[in-house]
């Protein structure tokens, strides 16, 4: 029997045998594949097994369909959509089909999105953007899947303590050429648009921030780091707070905090780049034709879709594949939201500090 119905056995029992209408012996003689039940029966209780969202004893799996889910925390950043055909294209070389699970306000969630995606048998599931990256978030989820040794792979940071294998992009790397690039161009106050205090990618780039900038020799205190929510209007809310404290420059964690960014520059009358510059992270969809174009931070979206899905397809083959996190190196484009720091703060900066 299946460890993961020790302890709820005799409810799980009830609520199959009252949905197909036979008793709870009948239903104890199928999930332990004994003789004395009708196929029909047998199919029905398999059927309402995977219908009331409870997994299949081993032995009565049968093999796994050829789905693979695809869970992302939203499609409103065109980073997702980005990630999302590019896996569904390696997955269809490999012969499977992508099962996507897109999370709204209100609506599925992750641990529910999971629920769903075992009832369908799938071969493993890829997260993108999800709850294995902030540490105060349940990750009971996860843990279940580990015990059903279901094949995950992981896009970006995670927390240290979950067992599956993870493709990430060097936030380390991406703060060094983002700064690099700022310091270069004489910005000594640079102020960084985050997410949450909890998030493993931010809590890197903050770290990394800081040992670059004691290496340069340029501050970053609290006061010049501000959190969001990942959209556009958090990023134009955490940056107006960070122009009142008087900075020049604003990395971001992510292209729509970027524009949010600029949107808050130009209204508090500020010109980008002249006054202020403004770095995104991901160089998703069009950033090189909003206004000014944007300088940011490319994520290698291919190569990142293409290596998770050649570790999801080893694990479902039953090669083993270690919990390592496979870092790829970002790269820097340079457009038109930088320039040189300007010689004096911006009337409209030394109004608000």
């Amino acid at each position: 029997m299946d460890p993961s119905y020790d302890g709820a056995m005799s409810r799980r029992l009830a609520d199959v045998a009252r949905k197909v209408g036979v008793s709870e012996a009948t239903v104890s003689r199928v999930l332990n594949d004994k003789p004395g039940v009708s196929e029909q029966t047998r199919a029905a209780v398999l059927s309402a097994l995977d219908v009331l969202g409870y997994e299949r004893p081993t032995k009565l799996r049968g093999e796994r369909a050829r789905l693979v889910g695809l869970v992302l925390p939203e499609l409103q950043n065109p980073i997702f959509p980005a990630f999302a055909e590019v896996v569904g294209g390696a997955l269809a070389q490999q012969g499977y089909t992508p099962v996507l699970c897109t999370q709204t306000a209100g609506g599925i969630t992750e641990a529910e999105y999971v629920d769903l995606l075992l009832t369908q048998q799938v071969s493993g599931i890829v997260f993108a953007g999800g709850l294995y990256a902030q540490r105060s978030a349940s990750h009971e989820h996860y843990g279940r899947l580990d015990r059903l040794n279901l094949p995950v792979v992981l896009i970006n940071a995670s927390i240290d303590e979950l067992p599956f294998p993870r493709v990430s992009c060097d936030d380390e790397v991406a703060v060094e050429q983002a700064l690099t690039h700022l310091t270069s161009l004489g910005h000594t106050r640079i102020g960084l648009v985050l997410g949450p205090v909890d998030h493993v990618p931010s809590e890197r780039k903050l770290n990394a921030a800081r040992t670059l900038g004691a290496r340069l020799g340029i501050e970053v205190p609290d006061r010049w780091v501000a959190r969001s929510a990942y959209s556009l209007e958090s990023g134009q809310a955490s940056a107006t707070r960070l122009l009142r404290e008087g900075v020049t420059a604003i990395a971001c964690a992510s292209d729509p905090l970027a524009l949010g960014a600029i949107r808050a520059a130009r209204r508090a009358g500020l010109r980008v780049p002249e006054d202020v510059s403004i770095v995104g992270y991901d160089d998703s969809a069009f950033m090189n034709c909003t206004e000014p174009p944007l300088t940011t931070v490319r994520q290698p979206i291919d190569a990142m879709g293409r290596a998770a899905i050649d570790l999801l397809v080893q694990q479902i083959a039953g090669s083993g594949t270690a919990a390592d996190e496979l870092l790829f190196e970002p790269e820097l484009v340079v457009r038109g939201s930088t320039a040189p720091a300007p010689a004096e703060l911006p009337s409209a900066i030394l109004a608000a500090h």
